[in-house]
């Protein structure tokens, strides 16, 4: 299955220029763990909400001090939308990722997929074999 039939299209984005309380807004108001920093629709980077605990809070610094291009990884991963589920899963685990901004042969941001999104589909199929499984063995 192609990532572009699983990937989320609502991306969360912002400028680099975003400050870091405002990123922090978003993902609250959003409830997500990620926002995607973007210059012109082009992934520049990525801020998790672990990127906020391990580069702002545990340095106790202030988080106004902060825009999203001081806490922000830029080795980014990204996948492209007609990718399959094994290679996103590969892309990630070979990367250390949770979360994989799909870009287009512009390299526009045109989605994104998550390990969480991953393991639903993973538990999806799972109880769709479970139920093949129960309607088809003798009774107990």
């Amino acid at each position: 299955m192609p990532i572009e039939d699983l990937a989320r299209e609502d991306v969360i984005s912002a400028g680099p220029e975003t400050s870091v309380p405002e990123l922090a807004q978003h993902m609250r108001d959003e409830n997500v763990g990620s926002v995607v920093i973007t210059n012109d629709n082009i992934p520049a980077g990525i801020v998790t909400d672990r990127d906020l605990t391990t580069r702002v809070l545990a340095e106790g610094t202030a988080p106004t001090d902060h825009a999203a291009a001081d806490v922000m990884s830029t080795d980014l991963c990204t996948v492209d939308p007609g990718a399959g589920f094994y290679e996103a899963a590969q892309v990630m685990s070979e990367n250390g990722v949770r979360r994989l901004p799909v870009c287009d042969e512009n390299d526009e941001l045109v989605g994104i997929i998550t390990a969480d999104d991953l393991t639903e589909l993973l538990a999806d199929e799972n109880q769709q074999l479970a139920s093949v499984i129960q309607a088809q063995r003798p009774e107990y």
